[in-house]
């Protein structure tokens, strides 16, 4: 067992303090929290270790999971790695992309692993349906939420785009090449809903769109390809997998069949692929443990961390040039 020490006893961080406290693959050594005060009280409620110096739970881990304010999670990290820990950092994995290519190159000197925490990468509904993504041409995102004041301090392509931009980036091969963006502040300084526009070199074209402020929540993508449609509904964990191929000769009663201009006849179908109940959070930071003890490469590594960052920070400077 990996022994793990947690920075940040937030809303996130107790989530994590529990799953890691459960799981058989890490030894909860400790947490820490600038504040003293919300440390002491998650201390005393919950029963972990409350450590009130965070180079002292450096020193005794072997794992540090970074579930801080993003302004800090460079700071917080760059400590940790200097000191040879591994380190399992909440996306976005930091304030700016300067201070991601610092602690790529960090990880490399020190020879520690990083993670990002990009979360919907471990949703079952979008990983029953991952290897049946390929070279899709046009993908459309819609992640909707009701209003929370709390991430209100960084703008809704940080806080939830990414989420898309991350996953999006996992399926489509290729580099982007154009971002057409706009966003608009409604209640917040930092824009509250947007829609972005990727090209990609490949001819690829995805159309996202995030918002906080919407009366009810959704998490849907739409992926599109040659032969196939895939629906992923992150939020109620379910896919729609709707598929074709060469109409048989002889077509059955029940078979859908489609004529094009051409004359050429498909045969639609539906894939039911099989959706395993899961804890994403609790996967996430499991196959993180399991990267380190096999010498294998994190499965949302700070390199993908930072080309999600990389995309959002794009989008909103596509904002800010209008």
């Amino acid at each position: 067992m990996l022994k793990v020490g947690v920075l940040g006893a937030g809303h996130l961080g107790k989530i994590h303090l529990r799953l890691l406290n459960e799981s058989k693959k890490y030894s909860l050594i400790g947490f820490y929290d600038p504040d003293a005060i919300q440390g002491k009280k998650v201390a005393d409620e919950f029963g972990y270790t409350y450590y009130d110096n965070i180079n002292n739970l450096i020193n005794a881990v072997d794992v540090i999971d970074i579930v801080t304010p993003t302004l800090s999670h460079f700071d917080c990290a760059k400590k940790a790695i200097e000191k040879g820990k591994h380190v399992f950092i909440e996306k976005p994995i930091t304030n700016t992309l300067e201070e991601a290519v610092e602690l790529i190159s960090l990880a490399e000197q020190y020879n520690v692993k990083g993670q990002v925490g990009h979360v919907e990468r471990f949703n079952p509904a979008f990983s029953a349906v991952k290897n049946s993504i390929e070279s899709p041409m046009f993908i459309e995102t819609h992640r909707l939420a009701e209003f929370n004041p709390r991430g209100t301090d960084v703008p809704v392509v940080l806080d939830l785009m990414i989420h898309d931009i991350d996953a999006i980036l996992s399926v489509v091969k290729s580099k982007v090449k154009k971002i057409n963006a706009s966003g608009v502040s409604v209640i917040s300084k930092s824009p509250d809903i947007a829609n972005a526009r990727l090209e990609f070199e490949n001819g690829c074209v995805a159309n996202l769109t995030a918002s906080r402020i919407s009366l009810k929540n959704m998490r849907k993508s739409r992926f599109f390809q040659q032969d196939a449609y895939i629906s992923v509904d992150f939020l109620e964990k379910k896919v729609e997998v709707v598929k074709m191929k060469d109409a048989p000769e002889k077509a059955g009663d029940f078979d859908m069949i489609l004529q094009n201009a051409e004359g050429e006849k498909k045969q639609i179908y539906f894939e039911n692929p099989e959706i395993e109940v899961n804890n994403a959070i609790l996967d996430e930071l499991e196959t993180f443990a399991d990267a380190i003890n096999t010498n294998t490469s994190p499965v949302v590594t700070l390199k993908d961390g930072t080309q999600a960052l990389k995309v959002a920070l794009e989008i909103i400077n596509s904002f800010n040039n209008k």
